[in-house]
Parts: structure tokens; C-alpha cells; sequence
């Protein structure tokens, strides 16, 4: 059964012409108000005699209360800090140096894109003649570098002792960690190895144009592989990359030699074996330094006027004709160099590389062929130098393996570009 509501009563006129006029009374007080606002009166207690001027900037130590409290918005208030609060800014307050320390460099966006573009031919050069990519710590062991290089490295090195009374370095280049991580391996590395790395590396050194105590590298290396060609393809694979980048034979050239020139020197005279890495380190220094500077440093490791006088002689020499003449056909030496260039020239480089005995490499651990690029006006230091180290690995522990390689800064090479781009 369904049931009616009752039906409501009509409303009346009165009652709802009074509501409506009650509630139309707020928006007439605020229509008049606008036109006339009111005024009220303020209590007089609440009226400053001497009206407080406010100061942009506050120091810190005038902003806290007479009862030691701490001031609004100094890290403890609890509360927001508002318009009044003092400004943390001290007027003693010392800007630091903007500039990045001394031999580094900061990469804005132009810089950036020169970066990439030299790191990526670097990359594709590199995987054009099939290497693998690899990387290593920035920061290593300290004696992974003075073992490989000699105590001289030393020097040279971003060296500290960490919190683990670890003595530690940035590296100053990537062979020695190269070396470490073969070793690391083992047999599970099937030989030959064709690796690249493009790093970061740090050497405390004395800066000249092109050269930066903060620098990037790309490296190259072969291991596995005793014979000349390996460093044949090492060559063959820069000049592919000068090609790429627009420089030519007539504005770069490599420097070409090999340390057993200077070891069947030093055999001539009897010069102990244990002395050949400090004559190196100093024959290398020829181009630098006064030629009186360098006959001092070498007669200060023992070795005998006439010595001396001979082996400057030899390294004087820029025709691998003449340096057979005076050595004899015979040394390995000789045969290694010849068979170099007659590989460059199958591989379409050979008008690129030059003979220069004086080439020696300052590193200790080159034991053959070596090598410097360098910029035929002479104005710029090596551009890239490498070569070959067969005894690297035993240094360190493991087993010899016959291995080559170079590096090439990116300092050098951005001037270079620069010059003739």
C-alpha cells in the first residue's frame, strides 16, 4: 500500500520578501564601504614613538634578542623565517677562485662538442681495425707506476696516502693499468689481445703549450703478437686517424728507431745493463736541454768520455743506410727497422715515417721499436709516441707477453687541429 506524502503549504509573500532583504544587507555594507570606508581608532599602546628602520642586510650577530634567543630563521626557530629576518650574507664573505686549478681544463658546451668529435674518431678508428674498448681505475696503486716507470715517475705523480694507509695515485697514463688487468686474467684471455681505452690521466709536470698536468689519452695496444707488423698496424691506424681529421703527411710525420740501437752501443763499450734505463731516460731529454747538460748527466752514470762521444754520434744519425754502415747488418736492430718500413710501405704510410736514432722513448720499460708523431714546424712537443715493451708484464709478477702500443694525447693534437683546420 503506498502512502501520500502530505502536501506542503504555498509560501507567503512576507515571510520570504524578509529574508531576502536580510540577505542582501552584507553585499550593501560592503558596497557603502567601499565608497566610504570607516576609520577605527587604534589604541595608542600599540603606537611606536620612534618607528624602527629596517636594513636590506642584517649581520648575524645583531639579529638575536636582547634575551639571547636565537633569531627568526637561523636554522633552529621552529618557525618560517619572514620578511625581516637577516640574511646569512656576511660582508667579510671572500669569493673563491672561479678557475678550474692550474693545468686542468672546465668543457662548456663548444669545448664539449670538439671533445666528442675527437673521442668518437678515436673510437671508430679504433674499432675500424678491430680493438675492443676497455677502461681502468682513475685511481691506482702508486707502485704500479713507479715499477713500470722508475722512481723519476715519482715526480710527477697525484700521490697520497688514503684513509687505509694505502699509498694511491691518480694515473698519469694507461699501459701500467693495461698490464695489471692482463695479469688480473690470466689464461682466460685468449691471445692476440687488441685493446683500446680513451681515459683520463694526471701528471704533475711543467705546462707548455700542449701540454696540460690534466689530460685525456687514447691508447692502443697488442699483445700476443712478437712480430714487426703489430707495430706496423700501430702506425697505420694514426695515420688512418689523421686522415679523418683533415691532417696530412706535410704537416705531421713520426719519428722512428728502436732501443737496440743504443743497446748494441752500450755493448760496445761495456756499459753494465743495469745502467741502459737511466742512459734512456737522459738520451731522451736531447731536445730539451743543452747538449753540454746532457754529456754531464751521462758521464754522472759512469759511462766513459769516448763512450759518450760515440754514442752521440750514433744518435745523430737520420739514414737507416748510415746507421747500418756503422753498426753492421747483422743486429737485430737493423733487420727490425728494415722490415718496419717495408711494411709501411705496403700499408700506404711509409712517406709518413722518418729514421732518427735520437728517438729513445723516456719511459724504461720500451724494449724495441719506438716511436714519436711529431708536427713538421716544429712547434709543438710529441704528439703521440709508443712502441714496443715485451718484458711489461714480469715487472709486475706475471708472464712475459710480447706486447706494443702507444698513446695520444688530446692537448696536442686539439692545437694541432686548430693550426691547420
Amino acid at each position: 500500500m503506498v502512502k501520500l506524502l502530505p502536501q506542503m503549504p504555498p509560501l507567503s509573500s512576507s515571510p520570504l520578501s524578509s529574508r531576502l532583504s536580510f540577505s542582501l544587507k552584507p553585499l550593501l555594507f560592503f558596497s557603502q564601504s567601499s565608497i566610504a570606508p570607516r576609520k577605527f581608532p587604534i589604541p595608542r599602546q600599540f603606537i611606536s614613538e620612534k618607528p624602527r628602520t629596517f636594513s636590506p642586510l642584517v649581520s648575524v650577530q645583531s639579529s638575536a634578542t636582547d634575551n639571547g634567543s636565537r633569531s627568526i630563521g637561523a636554522g633552529g626557530g621552529g618557525g618560517r623565517s619572514g620578511a625581516l629576518s637577516p640574511s646569512p650574507v656576511s660582508e667579510e664573505f671572500q669569493r673563491i677562485d672561479v678557475n678550474p686549478p692550474k693545468g686542468t681544463r672546465d668543457f662548456p658546451p663548444e669545448e664539449m662538442r670538439l671533445r666528442n668529435w675527437l673521442f668518437n674518431h678515436f673510437r671508430e678508428v679504433s674499432r675500424l681495425f678491430g680493438f675492443e674498448e676497455v677502461d681502468y681505475p682513475v685511481l691506482e696503486s702508486e707502485a704500479l707506476f713507479i715499477r713500470k716507470a722508475g722512481e723519476e715517475i715519482r715526480d710527477q705523480l697525484y700521490c697520497f696516502e688514503d684513509r687505509g694507509n694505502r699509498r694511491v695515485a691518480l694515473r698519469p697514463e694507461l699501459t701500467p693499468s693495461l698490464a695489471r688487468l692482463v695479469i688480473q686474467k690470466g689464461k682466460s684471455l685468449s691471445l692476440p689481445l687488441r685493446w683500446f681505452a680513451v681515459g683520463q690521466c694526471w701528471r704533475y709536470e711543467r705546462m707548455t703549450r700542449g701540454r696540460r698536468r690534466e689530460h685525456y689519452q687514447w691508447n692502443m695496444d697488442i699483445l700476443g703478437v712478437p712480430e714487426v707488423t703489430a707495430e706496423a698496424e700501430l702506425l697505420s691506424s694514426i695515420v688512418a686517424f689523421f686522415k679523418r681529421i683533415g691532417i696530412t703527411k706535410s704537416d705531421v710525420g713520426f719519428k722512428v728507431s728502436s732501443r737496440k740501437v743504443l743497446q748494441e752501443v752500450l755493448r760496445c763499450y761495456s756499459v753494465p745493463e743495469n745502467l741502459f734505463g737511466k742512459v734512456c731516460v737522459i738520451i731522451d731529454k736531447i731536445e730539451k736541454i743543452p747538449i753540454d747538460e746532457i754529456k754531464r748527466d751521462l758521464k754522472a752514470t759512469g759511462l766513459s768520455t769516448e763512450a759518450i762521444e760515440e754514442l752521440l754520434r750514433v744518435l745523430s744519425i737520420k739514414s737507416l743506410t748510415e746507421l747500418e754502415e756503422i753498426l753492421g747488418g747483422g743486429g737485430e736492430a737493423i733487420a727490425d727497422l728494415k722490415q718496419l718500413f717495408s711494411l709501411a710501405e705496403k700499408f700506404g704510410c711509409s712517406e709518413w715515417l722518418q729514421f732518427d736514432a735520437s728517438v729513445v722513448r723516456g719511459l724504461a720499460y720500451y724494449t724495441g721499436i719506438v716511436f714519436e708523431g711529431f708536427d713538421r714546424e716544429g712547434k709543438l712537443r710529441a704528439i703521440c709516441g709508443g712502441g714496443r715493451y715485451d718484458r711489461l708484464l714480469s715487472t709486475f709478477g706475471g708472464d712475459d707477453v710480447p706486447a706494443c702500443g702507444f698513446g695520444f694525447g688530446d692537448a696536442v693534437i686539439v692545437e694541432v687541429s686548430k693550426t691547420w683546420n
